[in-house]
C-alpha cells in the first residue's frame, strides 16, 4: 500500500525535495506552503494527483481546517514532516530585528507543533506504523553569534521533539529528529560563506526519508556533520567562544 506523507514547506528547498522523492516512490502527498503557485506547479510536475494548502503554518486554524481535508480524503498520514522554517541573521541590539526575531521562532517552534497537533488523534486510531518528524538543524546544537532566533528556534525544535516522543511512546508513533547541517537551497544559497560538507537536496531527501523508515530518534545529515556536532557539544565555553566569536554570519534583512 502507498504511503501517506503530509509536508510543510514544500515548494522549496528540503521540503520539495521530500516531495519529489516520496512523489517518485508513488506516496500520496498533503503539501503545504505559503505560496499557491509553487505547490501548484510542484502537484502538476507529479500528475496532479496530491493535495495542496497553501497556508502560514503559524496559522493553526487554517493548518487544522488543512489536516481535516487530507484525512477525510485520504485518510490519517504514515508520515508528517514538519519542515517550513524561517532563517536570518539577527543581532538583539537591533530592535528592528526584533520582527524577524519572533518571525523565526513562530515558524520554527510553534509552527512545528501546530503542523503535528491536528494529526495525532487519527494516527493513535488507525495503528500501525506512523511518524512525526521534525526538521531540526545542528545551528540548534550551540549558539552561533548573529543568528541567535534560528539557533534558539532549532535548539527550542531538538527539546519539543524530544519532549513529544516521550508523548508518543505509549501510542507507538515514533518521533524523529533531523538534524541537517549544510544542504544546498534557497536558504542557504545566500550564505556568504564556505559550508562544509554540504550536500545536495535530492541527496538530503534520499537520506532523510532512510532515516525516517528506520524510524531513527535522532540523527545529524550528513554524517559528517554529526561528528563535528558531538565535538561541539563537549567543547567547553571558553573554546568554543574563542573558535566562533568571528565566525562568518547569515546576512540580516532576508525577512524583509
Amino acid at each position: 500500500m502507498a504511503l501517506k506523507v503530509f509536508i510543510t514547506g514544500a515548494s522549496s528547498g528540503i521540503g520539495e525535495a521530500l516531495a519529489v522523492h516520496y512523489a517518485g516512490n508513488g506516496a500520496t502527498l498533503g503539501l503545504v506552503a505559503r505560496s499557491a503557485v509553487f505547490l501548484e506547479a510542484l502537484n502538476q510536475s507529479f500528475g496532479a494527483s496530491h493535495a495542496t494548502y497553501a497556508l502560514d503554518v503559524c496559522d493553526a486554524p487554517a493548518l487544522r481546517a488543512a489536516v481535516e481535508d487530507f484525512i477525510g480524503r485520504f485518510g490519517a498520514p504514515d508520515i508528517v514532516i514538519a519542515n517550513a522554517g524561517l532563517s536570518a541573521g539577527t543581532l538583539t541590539e537591533r530592535a528592528e530585528d526584533l520582527d524577524a526575531f519572533r518571525r523565526i521562532m513562530d515558524t520554527n517552534v510553534f509552527g512545528m507543533a501546530a503542523t503535528f497537533s491536528p494529526f495525532i488523534a487519527a494516527m493513535k486510531a488507525a495503528g500501525g506504523e506512523k511518524r512525526l518528524v521534525g526538521i531540526a538543524s545542528v545551528a540548534g546544537i550551540r549558539g552561533l553569534a548573529g543568528a541567535g532566533a534560528y539557533s534558539a528556534s532549532k535548539a527550542a525544535a531538538i527539546a519539543y521533539l524530544e519532549s513529544l516522543r516521550l508523548e508518543m511512546l505509549p501510542y507507538g508513533i515514533a518521533v524523529v529528529t533531523i538534524a541537517p547541517g549544510c544542504v544546498e537551497t534557497p536558504m542557504t544559497a545566500v550564505n556568504r560563506y564556505k559550508m562544509p560538507f554540504l550536500l545536495a537536496a535530492d541527496k538530503a531527501a534520499a537520506r532523510f526519508s532512510r532515516a525516517i523508515e528506520r524510524g531513527v530518534t535522532y540523527t545529524v545529515i550528513p554524517w559528517q556533520m554529526g561528528f563535528v556536532a558531538k565535538f561541539l557539544r563537549v567543547l567547553p565555553n571558553w573554546l568554543y567562544d574563542m573558535l566562533f566569536k568571528r565566525a562568518p554570519r547569515k546576512p540580516r534583512d532576508l525577512l524583509k
